[in-house]
This record gives C-alpha cells, sequence and structure tokens, in this order.
C-alpha cells in the first residue's frame, strides 16, 4: 500500500475547545493543538476525521474506531478497503506534532464505508483479539500460569511481560485438572479465557498494550497519579467539565463472602468468610455472597474470598468525569478527587478511559472510577 506521508502543518481545523475553563486563546501556552496520525500497517493515512479509543480494566480487549474521508487520497482508500488484514495504530500529538503517543494498536475488525459523505470507518480491538479468536483444547496441566502466558504471548509474537509463578496448574483443579477445556464448552474456550481463569486463580491481572501481553499482579497502591477538580481549590483550578458520584448503599453496609468448597482427592470440605465492616452512615444491612467453587484447599478458599470481597466492595462509589483530553492516565492507575466538600473526596481507581479526538470538536475523554469508602474496613477472614 502506497499512501503518502501527511503533509507538514496544521490541518484546517487543528484545535481543541481551550477555553473550558476561561482561558484566553491568545495567550501563549493555553491552547493545545492536537493531530491525529493514523497509521493502517505501519504508513501514515491521509484523511483523518475522528478517532475514538475505549481502554479498560475488566479482563476485555480494548477498542477503537477511526473514521478517514476517502477523497483524501481515492487511490490509498480503495486499496484499504480491498484489504483483508489491516493493522491500525491511533497516535496523537499535544504539542504541535513534535512528538507524537500511541493510544491503541490493533486489528481492524470490521470497516464500513458511507458513498454519499465519503467516508471509511475501520473498528477494531488491541492484539488480545487474536488470544480471544483462538480455541485451545490443551490442558497445559504441566505447566505454571506463568509459563502457559508465557507460550502464548510468543505465539502470537506479543512480548511476554509475565511475573513468574510456581504452581503447576494441574494442582488447581487436582482430579479435575482438565475441566477448564475438556468439558462440554471445549469449543468455545479460547487461549484468553484460560489466560483470565489463570490469572483469576493467581490474583493477577492480564491484559494487552502494544505488542506485550501482561500478566502479573496488580500494582501496589501508589499514589494518586491526578487530581480531579470540580471547581479551582487552593491547590489548583478545576479541570473537569462535568462530573456524577455515585454510591451504592447496599454495598456500603456490612458485607460477607462465603466460600465453600469439597477437595475431592483429600476428601474433605471447607467454608471460608472474608468480611467487611461497612463505612459510618451505611444502613446496617448485611450482604451475603456465597460461592461454591470446587477442589480448594482451606488457604485457597481463603485467597478465593478476599478476591472477591475486594472486587465487590470496590464498585461502592463510582465516579464519571467529562474532561479535557489528555495522554496520561489509564486503567489501573489511581487518582484523587477534592473540592466537593464531602466523603466522594478520597481515592479511586481507574476502571475505563474513553476518549475522542476530532479534527472538529477536539480531544475530550470520558473515565469511569471506582473505591470503596476509605472508612470502611475489611476485616480478618474467617474460617469453618
Amino acid at each position: 500500500m502506497s499512501i503518502p506521508t501527511p503533509a507538514v502543518g496544521s490541518p484546517p481545523n487543528d484545535r481543541v475547545v481551550s477555553d473550558l475553563f476561561g482561558n484566553d486563546a491568545s495567550v501563549p501556552g493555553t491552547v493545545r493543538a492536537p493531530r491525529l496520525l493514523i497509521l493502517a500497517n505501519g504508513v501514515p493515512v491521509l484523511g483523518a476525521i475522528d478517532a475514538e479509543i475505549d481502554s479498560n480494566n475488566h479482563f476485555a480487549a480494548d477498542r477503537f474506531r477511526v473514521t478517514i474521508a476517502l477523497n483524501a487520497d481515492p487511490v490509498a482508500g480503495a486499496e484499504l478497503t480491498g484489504m483483508s488484514d489491516i493493522l491500525v495504530e491511533v497516535q496523537v500529538s499535544l504539542d504541535g506534532g513534535a512528538s507524537f503517543a500511541s493510544l491503541i494498536l490493533g486489528d481492524v475488525d470490521r470497516l464500513s464505508i458511507d458513498p454519499v459523505r465519503g467516508t471509511l470507518q475501520l473498528d477494531g480491538r488491541d492484539l488480545s483479539a487474536a488470544l480471544i479468536a483462538s480455541r485451545t483444547q490443551e490442558t497445559f496441566a504441566n505447566n505454571t500460569s506463568s509459563e502457559i502466558a508465557t507460550i502464548l504471548a510468543g505465539r502470537h509474537a506479543l512480548n511476554a511481560d509475565v511475573q513468574a509463578t510456581t504452581t503447576v496448574v494441574g494442582r488447581y483443579w487436582q482430579l479435575e485438572h482438565d475441566r477448564i477445556v475438556l468439558n462440554q464448552f471445549s469449543r468455545a474456550t479460547t487461549e484468553w479465557d484460560l489466560l483470565v481463569t489463570l490469572a483469576q486463580h493467581e490474583g493477577f491481572d492480564v491484559w494487552v498494550t502494544g505488542t506485550t501481553l501482561h500478566f502479573r499482579p496488580p500494582d501496589a497502591v501508589p499514589e494518586p497519579a491526578y487530581v480531579l477538580r470540580p471547581g479551582a481549590t487552593a491547590n489548583g483550578p478545576a479541570n473537569v467539565t462535568s462530573l456524577r458520584l455515585d454510591r451504592s448503599l447496599l454495598l456500603a453496609g456490612d458485607i460477607d463472602v462465603i466460600v465453600k468448597s469439597w477437595n475431592s482427592r483429600q476428601g474433605i470440605g471447607c467454608v471460608q468468610t472474608a468480611s467487611r465492616t461497612g463505612a459510618s452512615g451505611s444502613q446496617g444491612v448485611s450482604q451475603t455472597y456465597i460461592y461454591v467453587v470446587p477442589n480448594l484447599m482451606a488457604d485457597d478458599a481463603l485467597a478465593f474470598g478476599q478476591q472477591r470481597l475486594a472486587e465487590l466492595t470496590q464498585h461502592e462509589r463510582v465516579l464519571t468525569a467529562e474532561m479535557p483530553g489528555e495522554l496520561n492516565l489509564a486503567p489501573r492507575m489511581m487518582l484523587r478527587i477534592e473540592g466537593t466538600g464531602s466523603d466522594f473526596d478520597q481515592s479511586y481507581w481507574i476502571d475505563r478511559v474513553e476518549r475522542r479526538i476530532s479534527m472538529v470538536y477536539g480531544f475530550s475523554q470520558t473515565l469511569q472510577a471506582k473505591n470503596t469508602s476509605m472508612t470502611s474496613q475489611p476485616t480478618a477472614p474467617t474460617s469453618g
């Protein structure tokens, strides 16, 4: 494919809303000039109109959608529409094109042409899509989780950011160690399903960025990477255009997670309970969640309960913020809210970032984040 390099200089609508907080566009440094660069199979594409990138923390692929003007280069457009494999990278610059940051790299799943408007739309996912599409019937019973992650990354030409594990996966299921891929649903089991299951057993996370497969524990709690302010404070100006704060009163109360398991190899059962005492101001209603998981030892059941408790309680407080686009925030990072004058002023884990870059409307983003109340306290898990 022969696609010319974009001309040097700002596109006609190369701007972003720069006066959201009363900034004077005539003052140097207050106006950003975002530039959108779409690469198709490594070659720049002329006529980029807009792009949307959805990054998440849900054991799922990040997604993208880009729109390109077909008449910007009819020859290149015709070549694109005839291809069966298109690798797209979305890049953006906020310094007038001096440097570009990659927002996503992935394969196109679907292309759509609008001949009336003269546009081509490309929809796709990051490179985890190859793992999601690959069916497997392998059990890997004599490999560790990290060995399996490294093997699967290599199969799809991905770099492996994998933390070593020591437990052979056959021990997870003991007499039923083959059940994940040899049961009646084996034809629907994918390499990604296998990695997600192993990550959950290890207490790990799994995701893909660029050409790297990450399989490792969540980062230790860092200092918040960003501070959201709905209004000006002593620490700085407002930096969001809208902010919604939600709290689940059910998850704000006391929570018990009970894990029951029968170990067929040992011939014994166990019951483990992980609990959390709700924050002050909760309704005092205890919510009980029961999980029945086969072939766990007592310690494994305890760890499973702690993981589920953490996942449940992190949905107590959820924020949704609209703000000018930036290039640093990502799922799995932390941020903090200040200036609401309420107990919502605390730290949150970023769960999702949706970015929109348009040559007409500029660069904006929506982010979602979650956490339990900082005044809530987990209690020591108990066994029974």
